[in-house]
């Protein structure tokens, strides 16, 4: 994460969050998991502030993309048991969904989305790196989905793992309880890379600094997009993307991109 002075969240509603922390740096909107006590693990209250979260991101302009990060040493250890089983989720937030939806809104956003994974991802919090839009690993970092050892299984997390993993590989994880190196995940599919510890940061502001230089509202046309024509037969998907082509040539954007290109100069984006 960027070592520059946190601004106020600016656009961004006050929330009495107790499972996460946000912050803004410039364009990047940093959401950090806060449950130090069991390696953040993720419960109901968490997963009802990261909807906030995300709802809040989203509606703000000044956010570019958000960066999705762990307390400490872990990313996500899991499911916080103790609080799935207690009962209502500890929130003075109205409620706002479950898991499922927060891996639904999650893999729909129109704002990227970086896991960036500073130590150990199992179950509930994979299931997190897999939904995210991108996800950078530092190279100690394990990720598995450990489930079946205490009797359950990853259930609601198989779906986005589905889409990344291939299906023997990701059988093998989930029957067996398999945990993956960083570089066993970067080969599964379910990292974009893997970095020393010391280069985690640097590797992340990178990604976030390019989303910033792309026109946001062709990122979020580009995002909605995917998300329309993902698991769609080609005759359905390409008359969909013909009309989003559309739409996407009919922006101030396009117009100042390919004006730009052809002046030999940068353009100027003014997102509309």
């Amino acid at each position: 994460m960027s070592s520059d002075p946190v601004s106020s969240s600016r656009s961004l509603p006050e929330r009495g969050y107790g499972r996460i922390r946000v912050s803004l740096h410039g364009s990047v909107y940093t959401i950090l998991l806060h449950n130090p006590e069991r390696r953040n693990a993720i419960g109901p209250q968490m997963v009802n502030e990261l909807l906030w979260a995300l709802a809040d991101a989203h509606e703000a302009a000044a956010v570019r993309s958000i960066v999705l990060t762990g307390e400490g040493t872990a990313f996500c250890a899991g499911g916080d048991f103790a609080q799935m089983t207690s009962g209502g989720n500890g929130s003075e937030l109205a409620p706002k969904g479950d898991y499922a939806d927060l891996l639904i809104a999650m893999t729909r956003t129109e704002k990227p989305i970086v896991a960036r994974v500073n130590g150990p991802a199992m179950g509930g919090g994979l299931g997190l790196v897999a939904a995210s839009t991108f996800a950078i690993a530092h190279e100690a970092a394990v990720l598995g989905t450990p489930e079946i050892n205490v009797g359950l299984f990853p259930m609601m997390i198989m779906a986005v793992l589905e889409r990344l993993v291939p299906r023997r590989r990701l059988l093998e994880m989930m029957l067996f309880g398999k945990k993956l190196t960083a570089t066993e995940a970067l080969e599964a599919g379910l990292l974009n890379r893997v970095v020393p510890a010391a280069q985690l940061d640097e590797s992340v502001d990178a990604m976030t600094t390019e989303i910033a230089e792309k026109s946001p509202i062709t990122i979020a046309l580009g995002l909605r997009a995917f998300t329309a024509q993902d698991g769609k037969d080609l005759a359905t998907a390409l008359p969909l993307l013909r009309e989003r082509l559309a739409e996407c040539l009919a922006t101030d954007d396009a117009r100042e991109g390919l004006m730009a290109f052809l002046e030999k100069r940068p353009p100027v984006w003014t997102g509309r």
